[in-house]
């Protein structure tokens, strides 16, 4: 038998576009912080998880759909789901793409699209996965800025557009921040956005913004055109699907689509979930119960931890983006102790803000009283 190679003996291996990556920060493990914290229990505010759950048609599909289907490979199209999306988007179903949670579809198409030295242009602060696949594939990655307000930077993103990208990702809302583009914002990046280019409108939290007028519809912006694009969507986050890993998008054409099917594995999204998918599309009611229960708990939230004297950006998703004035890693381990998970922000220029979910109002009320006492004792 051939020893196992050391550590050193791989290191030479790895493709040095991936020894600089950075790695994806999802959060402190709830059993470490368990461990370590006074509190006892602990309250996970750091992935945008829902609180109310899914449908609860969801549990009778997968129960349905379990009797014989765990032994079985899952239909690799994914067809029941992508007939169903398209019914209710009213789009065709060969235009619809499946994958392992949205996150998935963004690293198909960097590799679909990518060559080295490619350029990638997307927005700061922003959903690292927006930098991190495409520097896998050794593109270039401009990070355009928000504004001092978290608003939309009109001159920035021309420059940026101008300079010819391959591929552009936007996120509507944006994550971080929460902060959304008005129809007019998002237009100017469709009309900036080159032809040659694919516009990958990333909104995996529109759920959330739809109520809002200022909020535009992606799919209805895009469709029509004549040029390249794919609107990227989720189950992950209002219809409360996170561990089930089932994300969608819809696609200016099925070359396309037909593109991202051959770089993806051939079963990337499994059988129950497919199921579960169906079902929580079916149930509008409790998809608005979701959502009218999350924005007046973002409301609710912010209005407190503004009138504590926090920087709070105007939100339009289930998530708060938080200035604590205070280094956001040392914010986040004092949380620790009283079992509280945030998402204390890295990137440059941020360091002392902190991504924070919506729980349940009692769990909303906790995190309020714990930041605010630990910003008062924490000094800046």
């Amino acid at each position: 038998m051939n020893p196992v190679p050391a550590p050193a003996a791989s290191a030479s291996l790895i493709r040095r576009e991936v020894v600089g990556l950075p790695g994806y920060d999802p959060g402190a493990d709830p059993d470490e912080v368990a461990a370590f914290s006074r509190a006892g229990r602990v309250i996970k505010l750091s992935n945008s998880e829902s609180p109310y759950g899914p449908s609860p048609a969801v549990a009778e599909a997968v129960r349905l759909g379990s009797a014989d289907g765990f032994a079985r490979y899952p239909d690799p199209a994914g067809k029941r789901l992508t007939d169903a999306i398209g019914t209710h988007l009213d789009v065709p179903a060969d235009r619809v793409v499946l994958g392992n949670g949205s996150e998935n579809l963004l690293e198909l198409l960097c590799r679909a699209v990518l060559d080295p030295g490619d350029l990638v242009v997307t927005q700061a602060p922003g959903f690292s996965l927006h930098e991190i696949f495409p520097r896998v594939m050794g593109a270039r990655v401009e990070k355009v800025p928000v504004t001092a307000e978290f608003g939309f930077g009109p001159e920035a993103w021309h420059r940026a557009l101008a300079a010819g990208p391959k591929l552009v990702f936007l996120a509507n809302p944006c994550n971080p921040t929460g902060a959304i583009l008005t129809p007019g914002e998002l237009e100017r990046v469709v009309a900036g956005t080159p032809e040659s280019a694919l516009l990958v409108l990333d909104e995996a939290y529109g759920e959330f913004a739809r109520p809002d007028p200022a909020y535009p519809d992606g799919l209805e912006a895009l469709r029509g055109r004549d040029r390249p694009w794919i609107v990227l969507r989720t189950f992950s986050k209002a219809y409360g699907l996170a561990g089930l890993r089932v994300g969608y998008g819809i696609a200016s054409d099925t070359a396309l689509v037909r593109a991202l099917d051959r770089v993806r594995t051939p079963y990337n999204v499994n059988g129950p979930a497919q199921d579960a998918a169906v079902a929580a599309l079916g149930d509008h009611e409790h998809l608005a119960d979701t959502v009218r229960g999350t924005r007046r708990e973002t409301a609710r939230v912010a209005d407190a931890l503004r009138a504590a004297g926090l920087r709070v950006v105007p939100s339009s998703t289930n998530f708060l983006f938080i200035d604590t004035g205070r280094p956001s890693d040392r914010i986040a381990r004092e949380l620790h102790r009283a079992g509280i998970i945030v998402k204390a922000w890295r990137e440059p220029g941020y360091e002392t803000y902190i991504r924070a979910s919506l729980s349940t109002p009692g769990d909303n009320d906790v995190f309020v009283r714990c930041l605010t006492e630990t910003c008062a004792k924490e000094q800046p």
